[in-house]
C-alpha cells in the first residue's frame, strides 16, 4: 500500500494551492472582464457611428414623406422621384465630374509635394508641411468666402475650374499626410539598387517607387474623391447657376420640402462612395497593403 496522508496535511496542501493559484484566477478574471468592456466599448462606437446611417436608409424607403419609426412600410417613390428628377441628375452627374478632376489633380499634386518634402531637403520643411495641412484645421465655409472674395478681385467669375481648384486645396492635405505615411518607412536603397542596375531616374520612380507608394496615394485619392463630393461648404460660395453640385442642390430643396427624396439622395452618395472603395479594391487590390 500507498503512504498514507494525514487529512490536515492534504487540507493544508489544498490551501496552499488555492492561495498560490489565487493571483493567476484575478489576472485571468480582469483580463476576461478587459475583453467584455473593450468589446463592448467598441460595439457603442460602431453602433453611434451607424445609427444615423440606419436612420437616412429608413427615411428613403419609408413610404409617408416625414420620418416615421417604426416604418409603416418600404417603398422605393422616394428614388423613382430621385431618379426622375432632371436637376437631382444633372446635380448628381455634375459632382461626380468635379470629384474626379479634383481627384486626379489632388493626387498628382499631393503625391509630387510629398515626394519634394521627403527627398528634397527643403528648409523649413515643418513649416511647408504644416502650411498644406492647414486647410485641414480651418472651417471650410471660411476658406470657400476667402476663395469667392479672390475671384471676384480677379474678376474671373465662378468658373469651373475655380470651383476645381477650392475642392483640390481643401483634398490635398489628405493625400499629402497619407503619402508622407508612406514615405516615412521607404527604403531608398532599393531606388538605389535600381539606379546601379541602370534604370533611370524616371523609369525607377514608374517601377520601384510609385509601386511602393501607391497605398498611401490611392488611400489620399479615395479620401479626396469621397469629400469632393460631399463637398457643401466651398461648393456653397463656388457654384453657378445652373451647375451646382448635389449638396448645393439637397440644400436648395430643403428650402422649400423635407421627403424622402433627401433621404434617397443621401444614400446613393453612401452607395457610391462604398462602390468607389470596392472598385479599387477589385481593380487594384487594397487588400494586399492592408491587413484586415
Amino acid at each position: 500500500m500507498g503512504p498514507s496522508h494525514s487529512p490536515s496535511l492534504v487540507s493544508d496542501q489544498e490551501a496552499a494551492l488555492r492561495l498560490a493559484t489565487a493571483p493567476m484566477r484575478a489576472i485571468a478574471g480582469r483580463r476576461c472582464y478587459g475583453r467584455y468592456l473593450y468589446l463592448a466599448v467598441n460595439i457603442s462606437i460602431l453602433t453611434f457611428l451607424l445609427a444615423p446611417i440606419a436612420v437616412v436608409v429608413v427615411f428613403a424607403l419609408n413610404p409617408t414623406p416625414f420620418i416615421q419609426f417604426p416604418p409603416v412600410g418600404v417603398s422605393l417613390r422616394w428614388f423613382e422621384k430621385f431618379f426622375a428628377s432632371r436637376d437631382f441628375m444633372h446635380a448628381l452627374g455634375f459632382s461626380l465630374e468635379i470629384a474626379l478632376l479634383t481627384t486626379v489633380s489632388a493626387t498628382m499634386l499631393g503625391a509630387s509635394a510629398a515626394l519634394a518634402l521627403a527627398r528634397g531637403n527643403l528648409p523649413g520643411t515643418r513649416l511647408i508641411v504644416a502650411t498644406m495641412l492647414s486647410p485641414l484645421m480651418l472651417p471650410a465655409i471660411l476658406t470657400g468666402l476667402a476663395l469667392f472674395q479672390t475671384y471676384v478681385l480677379l474678376d474671373v467669375g465662378r468658373p469651373t475650374w475655380g470651383l476645381v481648384a477650392g475642392h483640390t486645396l481643401v483634398t490635398l492635405p489628405y493625400v499629402v499626410r497619407t503619402t508622407l505615411a508612406v514615405l516615412h518607412n521607404f527604403d531608398t536603397r532599393l531606388e538605389e539598387a535600381a539606379q546601379n542596375l541602370g534604370a533611370s531616374p524616371l523609369r525607377t520612380f514608374f517601377e520601384v517607387t510609385l509601386p511602393l507608394i501607391k497605398p498611401g496615394v490611392l488611400a489620399g485619392a479615395i479620401f479626396a474623391f469621397i469629400v469632393s463630393f460631399d463637398q457643401f461648404p466651398v461648393s456653397l460660395f463656388l457654384v453657378s447657376p445652373g451647375n451646382e453640385t448635389l449638396p448645393v442642390t439637397l440644400f436648395n430643396y430643403l428650402k422649400f420640402d423635407l421627403d424622402g427624396t433627401i433621404g434617397a439622395a443621401s444614400v446613393v452618395s453612401i452607395v457610391l462612395a462604398f462602390l468607389v472603395v470596392v472598385g479599387l479594391d477589385r481593380t487594384v487590390g487594397l487588400r494586399s497593403y492592408v491587413k484586415l
